[in-house]
Protein backbone atom coordinates (compact mmCIF):
# COMPACT_ATOMS: atom_id res chain seq x y z
CA UNK A 1 0.00 0.00 0.00
CA UNK A 2 1.46 3.23 -1.09
CA UNK A 3 1.91 6.61 1.11
CA UNK A 4 -0.74 8.73 1.43
CA UNK A 5 -0.21 11.58 -0.79
CA UNK A 6 0.73 14.95 0.76
CA UNK A 7 -2.33 16.89 -0.60
CA UNK A 8 -4.57 15.09 1.81
CA UNK A 9 -3.22 16.69 4.72
CA UNK A 10 -4.52 19.91 3.31
CA UNK A 11 -6.97 21.52 0.92
CA UNK A 12 -6.09 22.98 -2.67
CA UNK A 13 -6.80 22.95 -6.48
CA UNK A 14 -6.11 19.21 -6.50
CA UNK A 15 -8.03 17.68 -4.00
CA UNK A 16 -10.48 19.91 -5.46
CA UNK A 17 -10.46 18.04 -8.87
CA UNK A 18 -11.08 15.05 -6.85
CA UNK A 19 -14.23 15.93 -5.18
CA UNK A 20 -16.68 14.59 -7.48
CA UNK A 21 -14.91 10.63 -7.47
CA UNK A 22 -15.17 11.59 -3.79
CA UNK A 23 -18.56 11.88 -3.58
CA UNK A 24 -19.06 9.12 -5.90
CA UNK A 25 -17.25 6.80 -3.25
CA UNK A 26 -19.19 8.16 -0.41
CA UNK A 27 -22.26 7.56 -1.96
CA UNK A 28 -21.58 4.12 -2.96
CA UNK A 29 -20.09 2.93 0.38
CA UNK A 30 -23.33 4.25 1.82
CA UNK A 31 -25.46 2.39 -0.75
CA UNK A 32 -23.76 -1.24 0.36
CA UNK A 33 -24.54 -0.26 4.09
CA UNK A 34 -28.01 0.45 3.16
CA UNK A 35 -28.79 -2.76 1.18
CA UNK A 36 -26.78 -4.71 3.85
CA UNK A 37 -28.24 -6.40 6.52
CA UNK A 38 -25.31 -7.18 9.67
CA UNK A 39 -25.69 -10.72 10.80
CA UNK A 40 -25.65 -10.62 14.60
CA UNK A 41 -22.84 -12.79 16.31
CA UNK A 42 -23.95 -15.19 19.33
CA UNK A 43 -20.93 -13.56 21.21
CA UNK A 44 -20.62 -9.36 21.86
CA UNK A 45 -18.55 -8.01 19.08
CA UNK A 46 -16.13 -5.04 19.73
CA UNK A 47 -14.88 -3.24 16.51
CA UNK A 48 -11.76 -0.92 16.70
CA UNK A 49 -11.93 0.93 13.14
CA UNK A 50 -10.44 4.18 11.71
CA UNK A 51 -12.14 7.26 9.37
CA UNK A 52 -8.65 7.81 7.24
CA UNK A 53 -6.90 5.38 5.08
CA UNK A 54 -3.90 4.47 6.34
CA UNK A 55 -2.00 4.17 9.66
CA UNK A 56 -4.16 5.68 13.02
CA UNK A 57 -2.79 2.91 15.76
CA UNK A 58 -5.30 0.48 15.86
CA UNK A 59 -3.38 -3.08 15.98
CA UNK A 60 -1.58 -1.76 19.18
CA UNK A 61 -5.06 -0.40 20.61
CA UNK A 62 -6.52 -3.83 19.79
CA UNK A 63 -3.93 -5.66 21.24
CA UNK A 64 -3.97 -3.72 24.43
CA UNK A 65 -7.73 -4.21 24.78
CA UNK A 66 -7.40 -8.20 24.33
CA UNK A 67 -4.83 -8.14 26.87
CA UNK A 68 -7.45 -5.87 29.12
CA UNK A 69 -9.87 -7.84 28.52
CA UNK A 70 -8.48 -11.53 29.08
CA UNK A 71 -7.06 -10.07 32.39
CA UNK A 72 -10.28 -9.24 33.33
CA UNK A 73 -11.13 -12.93 33.19
CA UNK A 74 -12.86 -12.94 29.50
CA UNK A 75 -11.71 -15.14 25.95
CA UNK A 76 -11.95 -12.68 23.56
CA UNK A 77 -10.82 -13.83 19.95
CA UNK A 78 -9.58 -11.38 17.30
CA UNK A 79 -10.64 -11.15 14.06
CA UNK A 80 -8.16 -9.65 11.06
CA UNK A 81 -8.69 -9.39 7.43
CA UNK A 82 -4.83 -10.66 7.21
CA UNK A 83 -4.14 -8.08 4.57
CA UNK A 84 -0.78 -8.94 2.84
CA UNK A 85 -1.11 -12.75 3.42
CA UNK A 86 -1.54 -15.41 0.75
CA UNK A 87 -3.71 -17.89 2.68
CA UNK A 88 -7.78 -17.59 2.39
CA UNK A 89 -9.67 -17.27 6.01
CA UNK A 90 -11.42 -18.05 8.02
CA UNK A 91 -7.77 -19.24 9.28
CA UNK A 92 -6.52 -19.25 12.96
CA UNK A 93 -3.20 -17.91 12.89
CA UNK A 94 -0.03 -19.69 14.45
CA UNK A 95 2.64 -17.87 15.07
CA UNK A 96 4.89 -20.97 15.51
CA UNK A 97 3.68 -22.08 12.12
CA UNK A 98 2.63 -19.17 9.60
CA UNK A 99 4.09 -16.30 8.32
CA UNK A 100 3.94 -12.79 7.13
CA UNK A 101 3.64 -13.81 3.49
CA UNK A 102 0.70 -16.47 4.76
CA UNK A 103 -1.44 -14.80 6.82
CA UNK A 104 0.11 -11.25 7.03
CA UNK A 105 2.21 -8.92 9.44
CA UNK A 106 -0.51 -7.76 11.89
CA UNK A 107 -2.14 -11.02 12.56
CA UNK A 108 1.21 -12.28 13.96
CA UNK A 109 1.22 -9.50 16.44
CA UNK A 110 -2.38 -9.64 17.70
CA UNK A 111 -1.82 -13.56 18.13
CA UNK A 112 0.73 -13.03 21.07
CA UNK A 113 -2.34 -11.21 22.79
CA UNK A 114 -5.74 -13.34 22.02
CA UNK A 115 -6.43 -16.35 19.39
CA UNK A 116 -6.54 -14.43 16.15
CA UNK A 117 -8.60 -15.53 12.60
CA UNK A 118 -8.15 -14.09 9.21
CA UNK A 119 -10.64 -13.54 6.59
CA UNK A 120 -11.92 -11.42 4.36
CA UNK A 121 -15.42 -13.11 4.78
CA UNK A 122 -15.89 -11.38 9.07
CA UNK A 123 -19.04 -13.13 9.21
CA UNK A 124 -17.35 -16.60 8.88
CA UNK A 125 -14.47 -15.89 10.63
CA UNK A 126 -16.89 -14.71 13.52
CA UNK A 127 -18.72 -17.94 13.01
CA UNK A 128 -15.24 -19.75 13.23
CA UNK A 129 -14.14 -17.93 16.35
CA UNK A 130 -17.70 -18.43 18.00
CA UNK A 131 -17.45 -21.65 17.44
CA UNK A 132 -13.78 -22.39 18.48
CA UNK A 133 -14.77 -21.03 22.22
CA UNK A 134 -14.80 -16.61 22.06
CA UNK A 135 -16.45 -15.15 24.53
CA UNK A 136 -16.32 -11.98 22.88
CA UNK A 137 -14.34 -10.51 19.35
CA UNK A 138 -12.36 -7.57 18.41
CA UNK A 139 -12.11 -6.74 15.09
CA UNK A 140 -8.96 -4.78 13.69
CA UNK A 141 -10.66 -2.68 11.42
CA UNK A 142 -13.27 -3.90 9.68
CA UNK A 143 -15.56 0.00 10.43
CA UNK A 144 -16.72 0.36 7.09
CA UNK A 145 -17.63 -3.44 6.40
CA UNK A 146 -21.43 -3.41 7.33
CA UNK A 147 -21.49 -7.67 7.05
CA UNK A 148 -21.18 -7.89 10.55
CA UNK A 149 -23.07 -5.83 13.81
CA UNK A 150 -21.18 -4.00 16.11
CA UNK A 151 -22.37 -3.78 19.70
CA UNK A 152 -19.38 -1.55 20.23
CA UNK A 153 -17.54 0.55 17.99
CA UNK A 154 -13.88 2.65 18.72
CA UNK A 155 -12.56 4.91 16.11
CA UNK A 156 -8.49 5.80 16.76
CA UNK A 157 -7.32 8.72 15.65
CA UNK A 158 -4.04 10.03 15.51
CA UNK A 159 -3.91 13.34 16.59
CA UNK A 160 -0.83 14.70 15.28
CA UNK A 161 -2.74 13.98 11.33
CA UNK A 162 -6.47 14.19 12.70
CA UNK A 163 -8.78 13.62 9.21
CA UNK A 164 -6.29 15.03 7.48
CA UNK A 165 -8.21 17.90 4.84
CA UNK A 166 -11.65 16.24 5.77
CA UNK A 167 -12.28 15.14 2.49
CA UNK A 168 -13.01 11.76 1.08
CA UNK A 169 -10.70 9.10 -1.21
CA UNK A 170 -9.19 10.35 -3.23
CA UNK A 171 -9.79 13.53 -2.85
CA UNK A 172 -8.35 13.46 1.26
CA UNK A 173 -7.67 10.44 3.47
CA UNK A 174 -11.69 9.78 4.75
CA UNK A 175 -12.37 6.11 3.75
CA UNK A 176 -16.36 8.15 4.34
CA UNK A 177 -17.67 11.14 5.32
CA UNK A 178 -16.73 12.21 8.85
CA UNK A 179 -20.39 12.81 10.39
CA UNK A 180 -21.61 9.33 8.51
CA UNK A 181 -18.64 6.97 10.74
CA UNK A 182 -18.73 9.54 13.81
CA UNK A 183 -22.89 8.41 13.48
CA UNK A 184 -22.50 4.63 14.02
CA UNK A 185 -19.24 4.86 16.62
CA UNK A 186 -19.73 5.03 20.60
CA UNK A 187 -16.38 6.82 21.37
CA UNK A 188 -12.92 7.85 19.44
CA UNK A 189 -9.62 6.52 20.82
CA UNK A 190 -7.23 10.03 20.26
CA UNK A 191 -3.61 8.90 20.00
CA UNK A 192 -1.07 11.19 20.97
CA UNK A 193 -1.48 15.15 22.65
CA UNK A 194 -2.78 16.71 19.72
CA UNK A 195 -5.71 18.38 19.80
CA UNK A 196 -9.08 17.10 18.83
CA UNK A 197 -9.67 18.03 15.30
CA UNK A 198 -13.22 20.30 15.02
CA UNK A 199 -14.87 17.88 13.16
CA UNK A 200 -14.44 15.62 16.84
CA UNK A 201 -15.77 17.95 18.77
CA UNK A 202 -18.59 16.39 21.16
CA UNK A 203 -17.84 13.22 20.35
CA UNK A 204 -16.87 10.88 23.77
CA UNK A 205 -13.10 10.81 23.19
CA UNK A 206 -10.76 8.38 25.53
CA UNK A 207 -7.02 9.91 25.16
CA UNK A 208 -4.04 7.17 25.22
CA UNK A 209 -0.22 7.57 23.94
CA UNK A 210 1.73 5.09 22.45
CA UNK A 211 4.72 4.52 24.54
CA UNK A 212 7.86 2.46 23.65
CA UNK A 213 9.11 -0.50 25.29
CA UNK A 214 12.72 -0.99 26.69
CA UNK A 215 14.28 1.66 24.31
CA UNK A 216 16.16 3.24 26.92
CA UNK A 217 19.35 1.66 25.61
CA UNK A 218 18.24 3.48 22.18
CA UNK A 219 19.31 7.10 23.51
CA UNK A 220 22.53 8.81 22.41
CA UNK A 221 23.35 6.03 19.84
CA UNK A 222 23.68 6.45 16.28
CA UNK A 223 20.53 4.65 14.27
CA UNK A 224 19.90 3.67 10.90
CA UNK A 225 16.04 3.31 10.75
CA UNK A 226 13.38 1.78 8.37
CA UNK A 227 9.65 1.26 8.46
CA UNK A 228 7.03 -0.11 5.73
CA UNK A 229 3.99 1.35 8.14
CA UNK A 230 1.05 3.52 7.32
CA UNK A 231 3.05 6.93 9.07
CA UNK A 232 6.95 6.23 8.44
CA UNK A 233 7.55 9.76 10.06
CA UNK A 234 6.01 8.87 13.26
CA UNK A 235 8.24 6.25 13.94
CA UNK A 236 11.28 8.28 12.70
CA UNK A 237 9.96 10.88 15.38
CA UNK A 238 9.75 8.35 17.88
CA UNK A 239 13.29 7.61 17.94
CA UNK A 240 14.17 11.15 17.67
CA UNK A 241 12.35 11.53 21.02
CA UNK A 242 14.43 8.99 22.60
CA UNK A 243 17.81 10.85 21.76
CA UNK A 244 18.52 8.19 19.07
CA UNK A 245 20.86 9.77 16.18
CA UNK A 246 19.28 8.82 13.38
CA UNK A 247 21.92 8.41 10.34
CA UNK A 248 19.37 7.47 7.89
CA UNK A 249 15.55 6.96 7.57
CA UNK A 250 14.01 5.16 4.85
CA UNK A 251 10.41 4.65 4.10
CA UNK A 252 8.64 2.00 2.16
CA UNK A 253 4.92 1.13 1.23
CA UNK A 254 2.76 0.18 4.01
CA UNK A 255 3.14 -4.08 4.64
CA UNK A 256 6.02 -3.85 2.10
CA UNK A 257 8.01 -7.14 1.69
CA UNK A 258 11.45 -6.53 2.33
CA UNK A 259 14.06 -8.43 -0.55
CA UNK A 260 17.14 -9.58 1.02
CA UNK A 261 18.86 -6.83 -1.07
CA UNK A 262 17.06 -4.26 0.46
CA UNK A 263 18.17 -5.36 3.79
CA UNK A 264 21.74 -6.37 3.05
CA UNK A 265 21.63 -2.84 1.86
CA UNK A 266 20.29 -1.40 5.25
CA UNK A 267 22.33 -3.55 7.28
CA UNK A 268 26.28 -2.21 5.08
CA UNK A 269 24.43 1.56 5.63
CA UNK A 270 24.61 0.75 9.21
CA UNK A 271 27.91 -1.30 9.64
CA UNK A 272 29.65 1.46 7.59
CA UNK A 273 28.59 4.43 10.57
CA UNK A 274 28.48 1.57 13.39
CA UNK A 275 24.98 2.27 13.84
CA UNK A 276 21.97 -0.11 15.28
CA UNK A 277 19.97 -1.11 12.59
CA UNK A 278 16.09 -0.14 14.11
CA UNK A 279 12.54 -0.99 12.97
CA UNK A 280 9.16 -1.74 14.46
CA UNK A 281 7.85 -4.60 15.46
CA UNK A 282 5.51 -4.87 12.71
CA UNK A 283 7.91 -4.94 10.32
CA UNK A 284 10.12 -7.45 11.93
CA UNK A 285 7.60 -9.92 11.63
CA UNK A 286 8.09 -9.27 7.81
CA UNK A 287 12.08 -10.23 7.68
CA UNK A 288 13.21 -13.68 7.53
CA UNK A 289 14.60 -15.04 11.23
CA UNK A 290 18.08 -14.63 10.40
CA UNK A 291 17.85 -11.14 9.61
CA UNK A 292 15.44 -10.47 12.63
CA UNK A 293 18.61 -11.44 14.66
CA UNK A 294 20.59 -8.66 13.39
CA UNK A 295 17.48 -6.08 13.55
CA UNK A 296 16.67 -3.82 16.37
CA UNK A 297 12.71 -4.05 16.59
CA UNK A 298 11.12 -1.40 18.47
CA UNK A 299 7.87 -2.18 20.49
CA UNK A 300 4.96 0.14 21.70
CA UNK A 301 2.47 -0.13 24.34
CA UNK A 302 -0.78 1.58 24.58
CA UNK A 303 -1.26 4.43 28.04
CA UNK A 304 -4.85 4.92 28.21
CA UNK A 305 -5.23 8.34 30.06
CA UNK A 306 -8.46 7.34 31.95
CA UNK A 307 -8.65 3.66 32.37
CA UNK A 308 -11.82 3.87 34.35
CA UNK A 309 -13.43 5.81 31.39
CA UNK A 310 -12.30 2.41 28.95
CA UNK A 311 -13.17 0.34 30.92
CA UNK A 312 -16.71 1.78 31.40
CA UNK A 313 -16.85 1.42 27.70
CA UNK A 314 -16.24 -2.35 27.75
CA UNK A 315 -18.81 -2.99 30.05
CA UNK A 316 -20.70 -4.06 27.27
CA UNK A 317 -18.62 -7.46 27.29
CA UNK A 318 -19.23 -8.53 30.05
CA UNK A 319 -22.05 -10.43 30.07
CA UNK A 320 -23.34 -13.06 27.17
CA UNK A 321 -25.56 -11.62 24.50
CA UNK A 322 -29.02 -12.36 25.28
CA UNK A 323 -30.44 -15.09 23.11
Amino acid sequence: MPQAPEFWQRRGLLSDLLLPLAWGHAALSAARRQATRPWYADVPVLCVGNLVAGGAGKTPVVLSLARLLTDAGRKPHILSRGYGGRLRGPLRVDPARHTASEVGDEPLLLARAAPTWIGSDRVASARAASAAGAELLVLDDGFQNPALHYDLSLLVVDGSYGLGNGRVIPAGPLREPAATGLARAQAVVLIGDGDMPEMLRGVTALRARLLPVDAAELGAKKVVAFAGIGRPEKFFTTLEELGAILLARRAFPDHHAYSEAELAALAEAASREGAVLVTTEKDCVRISPPWRERVRALAVTVDWADRDALTRFLAVFSAPRDG
